[in-house]
């Protein structure tokens, strides 16, 4: 199954970015995962911040704090 929002071509190049040679097709849906789950949480964080200060907008200060808050993924 391919990530939802992430296109499985954009999550292939990250991973050749990072400096693979082959990537497998495993391995772009296990990070099109992990990214979606993490972008969700970081995205309803910030989310919650900019209701907090009154708005409905999102801005960059709100996603640059809620990754602050948001613990990274953890390994199995």
């Amino acid at each position: 199954m391919p990530p939802e929002e992430l296109s499985t071509a954009a999550v292939r190049r990250l991973i050749e970015m990072a400096g693979a040679d082959r990537v497998g097709d495993d391995a772009v849906e296990e990070l099109g995962k992990v990214l979606e789950d993490y972008a969700m949480k970081v995205g309803k964080e910030a989310a919650e911040l900019a209701r907090h200060a009154g708005r409905k907008t999102v801005k960059a200060q709100d996603v640059q704090l809620a990754v602050k808050r948001v613990p990274p993924p953890q390994g199995p």
